[in-house]
């Protein structure tokens, strides 16, 4: 469909006229979705980037997979043996920083994170705010869908809340409540 970024409007039919315009998506079903669980965290998080580590057009390039992973475990704390560990035996936590790591390796200027922190334990929930903080303070965006409204009233600078497909309100961080927020999740 037609969406307006950066002033002109661009049109985006399939994942990659995303991906070639700077905008990169973790989806809500990480286990769904988003892993390939039966591939290595190398694999996961150069997937989306390929191109970038060929040689030849044809040839994975081993060692620049490999620095890509090592500087994204130790950037975003994964916790894993080796970049060669499957990606289902981590933590939920842990596999949302790898895909994390897929969608920061293409530098995109807007991250959409959907329900970023379900099914997550608390501790590895700090880590992904600190991440999504550190990336706002680069200036990249990022677009927040969650349906847990304290995450929402923590962490976001404005909230476009939806009722059934439509924006109902618009809430600026500052003065965003639960009670706010409820009113125009129920106004349409």
């Amino acid at each position: 469909g037609h969406v307006r970024y950066a002033g002109q409007e661009i049109n985006i039919n399939q994942p990659a006229d995303a991906i070639k315009r700077g905008i990169a998506m973790l989806t809500e079903d990480r286990r769904a979705t988003g892993i390939l669980g039966v591939l290595s965290i190398a694999d996961n998080v150069s997937i989306a980037s390929l191109d970038k580590y060929l040689i030849g057009g044809i040839l994975l390039d081993d060692k620049k997979v490999e620095k890509l992973v090592q500087d994204n475990v130790a950037k975003l704390s994964i916790k894993t043996p080796s970049s060669k560990t499957l990606i289902q035996s981590l933590s939920g936590g842990n596999q949302q920083k790898v895909l994390i790591s897929r969608w920061l390796a293409n530098n995109p200027d807007i991250l959409i994170m959907d329900e970023p922190t379900r099914g997550i334990d608390v501790g590895a929930k700090y880590e992904i705010y600190q991440i999504m903080i550190d990336l706002a303070k680069q200036g990249k965006g990022i677009i927040m869908i969650s349906s847990e409204m304290p995450e929402l009233i923590g962490m976001s600078n404005r909230i476009l809340v939806m009722c059934n497909g439509h924006i109902t309100g618009e809430v600026q961080g500052e003065e965003a409540t639960q009670e706010r927020i409820m009113s125009y999740a129920t106004k349409f």
